[in-house]
């Protein structure tokens, strides 16, 4: 795989001779997104172009309506390594401003998709808007390609069981705990990375030593609870069971996200890792004593093993 340019900043972007563009946000890189990107890829192949993609930082949620709290799918570090592994060439980040948010349609095209990308192939989703107010609609675009010489190709959405694929359908599923669904809209089951911290050792103690992670700041938490999940280290994967919540048996504290990882024995402290999400299992509860936790866990480590089977069969299938 070659390597990707990463420019921000039009004015430090060099246009490559033919670029083939595309332009969004692309939180989560979901089915949707991915087909987007295929079509760049595969267009920039057959005409000897280079695939670009345009995003932003900040969102334009932060600037546009920065009350909102915004939270995401993805980190900047796994929005960049997915894009390589689609083959992108060259991501531009355009930073998000008032004074962008204020052109219009027509000098978005203008002064940034002509004269600072120059744009000669561009793929979007057939609801895309831009300009001031979301102003610009693909007819807009299709009529301003004409004046300005490039060619547009509006994707149709991508369905799954029926539903359109988006970012904040899927958000909602995870913050919902339909990992499950989730899975199926984003094409992978949805993670969460962290560096593993040192805890209080209550788990040890009981028979169930856990990783423990902070929870990333600015990212799309599933709720409270247990859930069957699949932990990453060093590119080997680990069947485990997972908890997010406070600890509320022992009073309430910090909330982390906890991994036990089932058959084997991990120092882990220092390490990086990845956690996926396959299916939860229960909400968080009040155990009596630390015995009557102890022993809903046998019952939850049961309960993943079943549901990592059934994903694992799922997958072959």
């Amino acid at each position: 795989m070659t390597r990707m340019k990463v420019t921000r900043g039009v004015a430090a972007y060099i246009p490559p001779p033919y670029p083939v563009l595309t332009i969004g946000n692309f939180d989560g890189q979901h089915r949707g997104h991915l087909a987007l990107l295929q079509a760049v890829v595969e267009a920039a192949r057959a005409t000897g172009g280079t695939p670009v993609v345009l995003t932003f930082d900040p969102h334009p949620v932060r600037i546009l309506a920065p009350q909102v709290e915004l939270r995401f799918l993805t980190s900047m570090e796994e929005k960049l390594e997915r894009f390589a592994k689609a083959g992108v060439a060259e991501v531009v980040f355009l930073e998000f401003t008032p004074a962008l948010a204020a052109l219009t349609p027509e000098e978005f095209v203008r002064q940034v998709l002509c004269e600072a990308i120059g744009v000669r192939e561009l793929f979007v989703g057939d609801h895309f808007a831009f300009g001031k107010g979301r102003a610009g609609r693909v007819a807009d675009l299709q009529r301003l390609a004409v004046r300005y010489g490039f060619r547009v190709h509006p994707m149709p959405p991508v369905r799954v069981d029926g539903e359109i694929v988006s970012s904040t359908r899927i958000r909602q599923l995870v913050q919902e705990g339909e990992m499950a669904k989730a899975t199926r809209l984003l094409g992978r089951p949805y993670a969460l990375s962290g560096v593993v911290v040192r805890g209080e050792h209550r788990g040890q103690s009981m028979g169930w030593p856990t990783a423990n992670l902070h929870l990333p700041p600015g990212r799309v938490i599933p709720p409270d609870g247990v859930y069957a999940t699949i932990m990453v280290w060093r590119e080997r994967t680990f069947p485990s069971v997972a908890y997010i919540g406070t600890r509320p048996t022992f009073g309430s504290g910090e909330r982390l996200l906890e991994v036990y990882v089932l058959d084997e024995a991990l120092d882990l402290y220092g390490q990086e890792v990845s956690v996926r999400f396959i299916e939860r299992l229960r909400g968080d509860q009040v155990f009596a004593s630390a015995e009557e936790l102890a022993a809903r866990i046998t019952v939850d480590v049961s309960l993943a093993r079943a549901s990592l089977g059934r994903a694992s069969q799922a997958v072959d299938s």
